[in-house]
């Protein structure tokens, strides 16, 4: 994981000098030593280095859309073995399916998924909830540069410019001429996900360096990599990520996300023990971070955003809320929505 992570901010670097920021600077300023980072001995980044430096990056080049553009330029062997696998992929779709399996591997900052459904397929960015409630600023970069990304990587593996039918992203009005160049697409919606939906005939388009046997080599070696990185992670991650994730079906029990692990529920209450936390503990986390987001959104009413985060009464999240903040659903909407109508039905 941490390779990885070295491996992107060396790019990130790189792109920085492009733009003609001075290198010595932006390291220090970040709190990065870059002959430890060019070191395949030395420790990974800490989180607050990483953050720094997509920071600084931008404040230094100049380029509110610093992300936006990196992702524009960076190309796909610079995730190492996961982008060889992405290569050597059949289609773009095996490839985008690939590439969702093992984002993990590249950033903690997100998960992917990708749906393919009837004549369309869609690729959908999940922030995980410590980057959502982090820097603002950092948070965007972050989301414009993968977005970008994914949607440029793919121009190498088949010789054309893959366009989206649609894009939904939260969006600057100044900005949106540049995101509609960059992210190829003139029908950009302001959302509060970051989705980018496909005419469904890029899904079978060919992969002019598929190799089949190779492929088969570096699916192996990922796969490796990715059970290491799993048994790295603790319970508790893994629990917090998978409800994340699929926060959009609601909160499951602990026999159904015990089910999921492949673990029975005694055996599961166990180990979060062992980690200090409790299955309540890590879904009332979870509720809250949700609700902070549905409201700061200001687009679903309070009464549904009840009903999305599994409260049967609004009185019980009410309660909840204000157990969490110290007042209510919308006391804090109102807060954070000056000039919008607010509703609680």
């Amino acid at each position: 994981m941490q390779d990885y992570q070295k491996r992107l901010a060396l790019n990130l670097l790189a792109y920085a000098v492009q733009k003609n920021t001075d290198l010595a600077q932006l390291c220090s300023l970040s709190g990065v030593e870059l002959a430890e980072l060019k070191s395949e001995s030395s420790p990974g980044l800490t989180t607050q280095q990483i953050n720094a430096l997509w920071l600084n990056a931008t404040e230094l080049s100049h380029d509110s859309l610093f992300g936006l553009h990196f992702g524009e330029s960076l190309q796909v062997a610079a995730l190492g073995v996961v982008g060889e696998l992405i290569r050597h992929s059949r289609t773009i779709g095996e490839a985008l399916t690939h590439a969702a399996a093992f984002s993990h591997l590249i950033t903690d900052v997100l998960t992917m998924e990708v749906n393919r459904s009837g004549q369309t397929f869609t690729i959908q960015f999940i922030p995980a909830t410590a980057s959502r409630n982090g820097s603002p600023l950092i948070f965007r970069q972050m989301m414009d540069f993968f977005m970008a990304f994914t949607l440029h990587e793919a121009d190498g593996l088949i010789l054309q410019k893959i366009q989206p039918t649609t894009v939904r992203i939260p969006i600057e009005p100044i900005n949106l001429p540049e995101y509609e160049r960059v992210l190829r697409c003139s029908s950009i919606q302001n959302a509060t996900d970051y989705v980018m939906e496909f005419d469904g005939r890029y899904w079978d388009e060919p992969i002019l360096a598929a190799d089949y046997d190779l492929q088969a080599v570096l699916l192996r070696k990922v796969s490796v990599l990715d059970e290491a990185y799993s048994n790295a992670k603790s319970l508790r991650e893994r629990i917090n990520n998978f409800l994340l994730a699929n926060a959009y079906l609601g909160v499951p029990t602990l026999d159904a996300i015990a089910s999921n692990l492949n673990v029975s529920s005694r055996s599961l209450q166990r180990k979060l023990q062992e980690e200090g936390v409790t299955y309540q503990q890590l879904t009332d986390s979870i509720r809250k971070s949700l609700a902070l987001h549905y409201l700061q959104a200001g687009q679903y009413p309070i009464k549904e955003v009840s009903c999305i985060l599994g409260y049967n009464e609004l009185s019980a999240f009410n309660r909840a809320f204000r157990r969490w903040t110290g007042t209510t659903p919308v006391s804090y909407q109102k807060e954070h929505l000056s000039g919008f109508v607010v509703s609680d039905s």
